[in-house]
């Protein structure tokens, strides 16, 4: 006699991420983290011994990497970890000033309790990942903390357009975050948006939004500077 089996007893789940998609988020944090360095050789046969993966699916995550702005091919050399451009970082940070300056604005006009109490809670995150040196905690909360006033204000447009820089925004918070006092500057920092969108302070929420944006400008200028001089010592 034959059983009559739910339809999900027997179905194969698909598993969360697949090994691909596993192979990209270890390459990019890795980069992004620093533990390959701009400029830093990317060879297909070390990094297959390294994450245990096939060459096929190394090269699908270098040509990803590289669509993203984190690899580039050399002639005569093949993929490096892309050397990043100032003035490509400086107009990254002025869409992040104009963008997440709009978005402090609205959270501040529409005076939201559960508005302020969502970015402190991303900002409390931030000082404790910050006081443990763990800068993945660092970056994953940053990235909440913004997440949470483009969403509460429903600007989902300008969220996506912040979401498709995120892999560089990262990458050049990477290199801001471990700087002297950044740990305590920027929390500072974040945390006079937070004071002007409680105070329903629109102007005093884009200004202070504006200037943690410009104060990370300043810091990345002078960190790719110095790489710039090293590398052509």
């Amino acid at each position: 006699m034959s059983r009559t089996l739910e339809p999900k007893a027997i179905k194969v789940e698909r598993p969360a991420k697949t090994l691909r998609e596993l192979a990209l988020d270890k390459v990019r944090d890795a980069i992004v983290e620093g533990y390959f360095q701009p400029g830093d050789r990317l060879v297909e046969r070390d990094l297959c011994a390294q994450l245990g993966v096939s060459r096929t699916i190394v090269r699908e995550v270098l040509r990803h990497l590289e669509s993203e702005g984190l690899v580039s091919n050399q002639p005569n050399k093949g993929p490096i970890v892309a050397v990043l451009d100032l003035d490509e970082a400086r107009q990254i940070y002025e869409i992040r000033g104009a963008l997440e300056g709009m978005a402090a604005r609205l959270c501040a006009e529409q005076r939201d309790p559960h508005t302020v109490k969502a970015l402190e809670v991303a900002l409390h995150s931030i000082r404790e990942s910050y006081a443990v040196k763990d800068m993945h905690g660092v970056l994953t909360h940053t990235n909440a903390f913004y997440q949470t006033m483009f969403s509460k204000v429903n600007r989902h447009v300008a969220w996506g357009i912040v979401n498709l820089l995120t892999v560089r925004i990262n990458h050049l918070r990477a290199m801001t975050i471990k700087t002297r006092n950044r740990d305590s500057e920027g929390p500072q920092q974040m945390e006079r948006i937070v004071e002007a969108i409680r105070r329903g302070d629109g102007e005093g929420a884009s200004k202070a939004a504006l200037d943690h944006v410009a104060a990370a400008c300043a810091i990345a200028e002078t960190v790719l500077a110095s790489q710039k001089a090293e590398s052509e010592a």
